[in-house]
């Protein structure tokens, strides 16, 4: 069963091995683990619903705390402390494009706001009910998951936007097919989820980021319905995706998505080379990421984040050996891990990887083969259950993540870590710190940075620490000049920081469309546009 307050599935842990836990203890000290709210204590603290019944819309406690949160770590430390203090009235599960505009004109008639719910995965606050006298629906949109078309000649797939990632990929592989979109959290979250907040899966070199994957479909708006059809491409004015596209649900809600199929590849393979130090890594990378080579992943991981996953990889005398051969060959404290991935036909693949390698070899890289690589591919939805093995010793995990042009790429990591050293000092706690470049262009990469630090088991004291942090290493990045997200979105956590990205002019225009969808404001408030902004809405 899905856990009411963690990551995943209840029966899966992935356990931290003893000393991965003792190498945490020495950079940051030793956790103090919480005890716990649990399920019944959470629901106790629900309200009475102020929405008037409906066949469709359930007011029951249990229902409507399971779709309240996200999986932010504020939302985090309001489950496990007992300190859900805001809850949807009721929660809708529409199996059709017809009860969604049912729904619509129920929550409009009925003054409502409406919170648009795939799969709950967001970490940047989607879903945060708000607080107010306004009472709040929240659409669960999982009922809207067939495979309703596939047009096999332009390769075009037709779903119900409540998808989830799995269910996506099987329907799609009883064809012969797949989407390769593969964010880590594939397994909870929902195709329309992906189309919303602009996700990009892990082998983005090869099938691309959700926007050039998503060819159309249809969105429910207060103001009606919008239809998108789908060509190859068009020069016929504004592109109606791009207003769908990262609209976090403030215009409407997705109830179809077209999106572009590939055939399933013939192979996959996933090497692992190791740098001397981070400029050479760099450097190999965004030569191979200029070369245009037919590969579907680069994922470069700077000196902590190598360090941390091969302490987390337990096999101490394997490791040892590792360790001794890339000494040998100049790879020392320094050494940075660089996974290449690659996705197609055999002789395709072969190619691509024979041409990066030689590139890697140019920069001192030592490759290493495939085993870590499979390693990767096996546990690359299973590392994110760590938050749930670390928050059981006392520790937090959070993350942040940006990008950039290639010349800001050094600084923007140096920064960001260093924002978060400082912020953490201030509240008199050490971060263990790292990070990886995820998604490579060829005019610069992502950044993205984890933070791990202890909590201190009591709820405000651990969401100041998370503000602190989160406030410091945002700012960081606006500084520098990197979006303030890549691939997460905004929500309500990043919207502060819109206006450095988007301008005042931009800014006034995204409100003006989506007043033009939305009227009277009730999709998804507050959300996406700045605080100041969204409240003249």
């Amino acid at each position: 069963m899905r856990r009411w307050n963690g990551w995943g599935d209840d029966s899966i842990d992935f356990s931290i091995n003893s000393d991965a836990l003792a190498f945490l203890q020495q950079r940051i000290g030793k956790g103090l683990p919480a005890t716990d709210a649990t399920l019944a204590q959470a629901c106790s603290g629900v309200p009475a619903s102020r929405l008037p019944a409906h066949r469709l819309v359930s007011t029951t406690g249990e229902v409507r705390m399971r779709n309240s949160l996200g999986q932010s770590l504020p939302d985090w430390l309001k489950m496990r402390f007992g300190k859900i203090d805001s809850f949807p009235d009721g929660v809708a599960f529409p199996e059709s494009a017809d009860q969604v505009r049912e729904l619509l004109a129920y929550a409009s008639a009925c003054g409502a706001a409406v919170i648009p719910y795939g799969g709950g995965t967001s970490v940047v606050g989607h879903l945060s009910v708000p607080h107010g006298a306004q009472p709040v629906l929240s659409m669960n949109m999982s009922r809207l998951s067939s495979l309703l078309n596939l047009d096999k000649k332009a390769q075009l797939a037709r779903f119900g936007a409540g998808v989830f990632g799995p269910d996506l990929e099987a329907q799609l592989r009883a064809h012969g097919y797949t989407l390769g979109h593969f964010p880590q959290s594939f397994e909870y979250s929902t195709l329309g989820g992906w189309v919303v907040t602009r996700s990009s899966g892990q082998q983005s070199l090869r099938y691309g980021r959700i926007e050039q994957m998503f060819a159309g479909g249809k969105l429910e708006t207060p103001a009606g319905t919008l239809d998108i059809p789908t060509f190859p491409a068009s020069a016929a004015g504004t592109d109606l995706r791009e207003m769908v596209l990262g609209s976090e649900g403030r215009i409407g809600i997705l109830t179809e998505a077209v999106v572009r199929v590939t055939p399933l590849p013939e192979c996959e393979v996933f090497h692992a080379v190791f740098f001397p130090d981070w400029d050479a890594a760099q450097e190999a990378i965004r030569h191979i990421a200029q070369a245009k080579l037919p590969l579907s992943m680069l994922r470069l991981s700077n000196a902590t984040e190598t360090l941390t996953t091969l302490t987390l990889a337990g096999h101490k005398k394997l490791i040892a050996a590792l360790e001794t051969y890339l000494g040998w060959r100049g790879c020392k404290e320094n050494k940075c891990l660089l996974m290449i991935g690659a996705t197609g036909h055999k002789a395709t693949v072969k190619n691509a990887i024979n041409t990066a390698m030689r590139i890697a070899r140019k920069q001192n890289g030592v490759p290493v083969g495939q085993a870590m690589g499979q390693k990767w591919k096996q546990n690359r939805f299973r590392s994110v259950y760590l938050r749930n093995s670390l928050w059981q010793q006392g520790y937090a995990i959070d993350t942040v993540e940006t990008a950039c042009d290639w010349p800001k790429v050094k600084g923007m990591m140096l920064a960001v870590e260093q924002a978060a050293t400082d912020a953490l000092a201030e509240c008199g706690e050490l971060v263990h710190t790292y990070t990886h470049l995820s998604h490579v262009y060829a005019q610069g990469a992502s950044v993205y940075t984890t933070f791990a630090y202890r909590l201190s088991g009591n709820y405000e004291q651990d969401l100041a620490r998370w503000q602190t942090l989160k406030a410091a290493v945002c700012e960081a990045i606006v500084s520098i000049g990197g979006t303030i997200s890549h691939q997460h979105g905004v929500g309500t956590d990043h919207a502060p920081y819109l206006s450095a990205e988007k301008g005042e002019l931009g800014i006034a225009a995204m409100r003006h469309l989506y007043r033009h969808f939305d009227p009277s404001g009730m999709m998804n408030p507050g959300k996406l546009l700045p605080p100041e902004e969204t409240a003249s809405i």
